[in-house]
């Protein structure tokens, strides 16, 4: 929770916001506050505004204000606003909201936002800061130009609507610092160099000088989507909640050279001098990875530079043969510390105060003061982490290496998601579809919150282009297209419409699904099998032979029995959605193209001598992922998946699947007869924490990886619940529930997982000649429980019973 916020005024703010997050969690719409239904199908009376005379499309940090005198202290006094690229708006010196949540120009969020309680009797200052990265925006960052709008509900409070009588000014303190300082894929924005010699003081507040500040100019009329003149920023309201905003001290300091620093700094408020004609560097530790909004308040100083640099981890090596060299994260001793970074340029005065405009990731903070003639005092450092506001519903007792892992695992999910999914929040903070399929389903396994799921679909549903498939990655300013991507859309889709109860939702996105397969059928030859896929084909990120950049083997003839294997799987799923939600004409099209696919797969990859199926027609090279993929789409069955799975763990000469593709390696091997080897499969997991990492890495080699946080990477954060507990979705909409328990050598284990009808518990007590069962269901909830091949019917309520073990031959 919040602590400390009385000595500054942002902690002020995100108390206060944090009061608005615990509203709008209790609403149950993506946004808490009803909107004027005009506002949805009429242009707006408020305009799309921006500073005169400035260059709209380059880097710059704007203010906006505009002072309304009240009466009386209103009940209510709704307000939608957006920008371009993104605000903080205050009220009275209070932040009270930010955003507008990413999107793209056809479907531009607004947030609506009640700031009754932050008004007053009198003068009141309504203010944001607005600001725009230029060509060094974030790669997830879409824009026009510079803007910022504000409309009011209804005519109570359309005295603040954006128009010329708002007041604006340029900050030209701010200048963008780019890069991480070492070579590599870098598109989560810039860093900020502030001259606090050049600020505009109390920009936000009620009484300011406003000598240089200028009235504003009218871009355009504010549009909702749909609307005749809807160019632009086609306005739409968003669909999900405020982002969580949470106080968050720095424990340890870990290196001090060139000062001594006080014992308690920099965990508590602790004030701490630099000299004059000094050099101090401080390295602080969070302890475990995160995203927060960075807090730095100092001063005197006259003239001191200070710089901010974050990282994940500290390198044993930046460059050379090897490239990154990273070691374990938990060291800091002779390696190489090197990041995002801010600077800032002290003016000399009292109570200076410097906060990132977004959200910085980091464990480590390096702090580097460089004096003058005037010490530097800081006065204190602090974060405010972020993120969607997910709520963590699951529980599970089990081992302390499994709650450790859940930990982790959780951690990295949450990293992994703020106003859209992130691949990861150091480096790119894009939303690519086969990394949130997985984050959905933790998702649904551990918070229940489907919102950010929801929003994640539409997002790739928009994203679709002429040709049918969605780009692999949604908000991006550069296209992308993975074609693969689109059947894993396909995979996730389906995934919603059985955990969730919302099939008009999925039965709204199945013309797109009919778009990305008319897309593949293009490329199908006779007998269903694909050649020269266009596009990258990712699967996972391997170098084995035969592999390209990420994608599995093509033969000369162009095909390839990984995407044979995925494109049948999503004709199989598309066929199911068609069958209940669509057009059974087009189910049956969809079952037959599978049928043919899996009969062309069996003749074209299967190796009877080697009893695999081969990547390629050649049958040279061989891959726990095509095989794995088999089992899955039920290329074989019964003893035969049973084969297959074992030859999956025992033959080492099969290419190797990295920690993201572990997870449908897994689900074979469940499939084929193996759950209970479970927690036997997770040493990538465990070299993670021997290695100090804090959440999972985006790939298995962890001396060399890129990014420390890939919440694909957290997919035991669903088998714990899935497999291990065993609860699964047993019809569309988990209107039935299916118990499968996997303990393997657990003897006890209890958990709770969320369901859209409240909240199921399981617990099981193994003994030598039975297992005791005792299970409760929500209302309107019934299955089977399946142990040692024995069936059990379950029913909603509380369900207490033992089933006899089968004596084994």
């Amino acid at each position: 929770m919040l602590t400390n916020s009385k000595n500054h005024p942002f902690m002020k703010s995100a108390c206060k916001v944090l009061l608005l997050i615990l509203f709008f969690i209790s609403a149950q719409s993506g946004h808490a506050q009803t909107i004027n239904p005009t506002l949805l199908k009429a242009p707006w009376k408020a305009d799309w505004i921006t500073v005169p005379n400035e260059a709209t499309k380059d880097y710059g940090v704007y203010y906006f204000r505009k002072n309304i005198t009240l009466k009386d202290k209103p009940a209510s006094f709704i307000v939608h606003v957006s920008a371009d690229n993104r605000y903080k708006l205050y009220v009275n010196q209070t932040l009270v909201s930010l955003g507008p949540a990413r999107g793209d120009t056809y479907y531009w969020n607004y947030e609506t936002v009640n700031i009754a309680a932050y008004l007053k009797p009198g003068n009141n200052a309504i203010a944001a800061v607005v600001w725009n990265d230029g060509d060094y925006r974030p790669e997830a960052q879409i824009s026009i130009q510079t803007g910022f709008i504000m409309q009011g509900d209804s005519e109570a409070e359309a005295i603040v609507n954006t128009d010329k009588t708002w007041r604006c000014i340029h900050n030209k303190a701010y200048k963008p610092i780019v890069g991480v300082g070492y070579g590599t894929y870098y598109v989560a924005g810039p860093g900020e160099r502030v001259d606090m010699n050049a600020p505009i003081e109390n920009w936000n507040a009620p009484e300011t000088d406003e000598t240089n500040w200028k009235n504003a100019i009218k871009i355009d009329n504010g549009n909702p989507k749909g609307t005749v003149n809807a160019f632009g920023w086609m306005l739409v309201p968003s669909s999900i909640p405020p982002v969580e905003l949470t106080y968050q001290r720095i424990p340890i300091l870990r290196k001090a050279e060139g000062i001594k620093a006080p014992k308690n700094f920099p965990a508590t408020k602790t004030p701490v001098v630099i000299p004059p004609n000094t050099t101090a560097i401080l390295l602080l530790d969070q302890t475990f990875l995160t995203n927060a909004f960075v807090s730095l308040n100092f001063s005197l100083g006259k003239d001191a530079g200070i710089s901010l640099s974050y990282a994940e981890t500290l390198f044993t090596k930046l460059n050379g043969p090897e490239g990154l060299v990273k070691g374990n994260r938990d060291d800091v001793e002779g390696k190489i510390f090197s990041g995002r970074r801010d600077s800032i340029i002290s003016n000399g005065s009292a109570a200076q105060s410097f906060n990132t405009l977004s959200f910085r990731t980091f464990r480590y903070i390096q702090l580097k003061i460089t004096t003058g003639s005037q010490p530097l005092q800081i006065d204190d450092i602090y974060g405010t982490f972020t993120g969607y506001p997910f709520q963590l519903n699951a529980k599970l007792n089990g081992t302390p290496e499994m709650q450790k892992m859940l930990e982790i695992g959780w951690r990295t999910a949450r990293l992994c998601a703020g106003e859209t999914y992130y691949d990861c929040p150091y480096y790119e903070q894009l939303q690519y579809v086969g990394d949130s399929r997985i984050q959905a389903l933790v998702s649904y396994y551990n918070s229940g919150d489907d919102r950010l799921v929801r929003n994640a679909i539409n997002l790739m549903d928009h994203s679709r282009i002429a040709e049918g498939i969605t780009l692999s990655r949604h908000p991006s300013f550069s296209p992308q297209i993975i074609s693969t991507f689109s059947l894993w859309y396909i995979g996730m889709l389906h995934d919603y419409w059985m955990y969730r109860p919302d099939s008009s939702f999925v039965q709204n996105k199945l013309q797109g699904v009919q778009d990305i397969l008319a897309f593949f059928a293009k490329y199908q030859q006779v007998g269903g099998s694909l050649k020269n896929t266009p596009y990258w084909n990712f699967a996972d990120w391997v170098g084995a032979k035969g592999w390209d950049f990420g994608a599995a083997p093509v033969s000369a003839q162009g095909s390839s029995a990984l995407l044979d294997l995925q494109l049948m799987w999503a004709y199989n799923q598309a066929a199911q959605m068609q069958e209940k939600l669509g057009e059974p004409y087009f189910a049956k099209i969809y079952a037959d193209k599978a049928a043919q696919l899996k009969a062309t797969i069996q003749k074209k990859y299967w190796v009877d001598s080697r009893q695999l199926y081969s990547d390629v027609e050649d049958q040279q090279l061989f891959s726990q992922h095509t095989n794995a993929l088999a089992i899955l789409t039920g290329m074989v069955t019964g003893d035969k998946a049973s084969a297959l799975g074992k030859k999956l763990t025992t033959d080492s000469s099969l290419t190797q699947c990295t920690i993201y593709f572990k997870y449908y390696l897994h689900q074979a091997l469940i499939k084929s007869g193996y759950g209970n080897d479970y927690l036997k499969w997770l040493d990538i997991w465990r070299s993670n924490i021997k290695m100090g990492l804090t959440t999972w890495a985006e790939i298995s080699d962890l001396e060399h990886n890129r990014s420390d946080c890939h919440a694909w990477g957290a997919s035991p954060n669903i088998e714990f619940y899935r497999t291990i507990l065993g609860v699964d979705s047993y019809a569309p909409g988990f209107g039935k529930i299916k118990i499968e328990p996997h303990l393997g050598d657990l003897k006890t284990i209890s958990g709770e997982i969320p369901h859209p009808n409240g909240k199921i518990v399981v617990k099981y007590q193994l003994e030598k000649e039975k297992l005791n069962v005792d299970i409760t269901l929500p209302q309107n909830l019934s299955g089977i429980f399946i142990w040692d091949s024995q069936k059990h019917v379950i029913k909603p309520g509380k369900n207490v019973f033992f089933i006899k073990n089968t004596p084994k031959a």
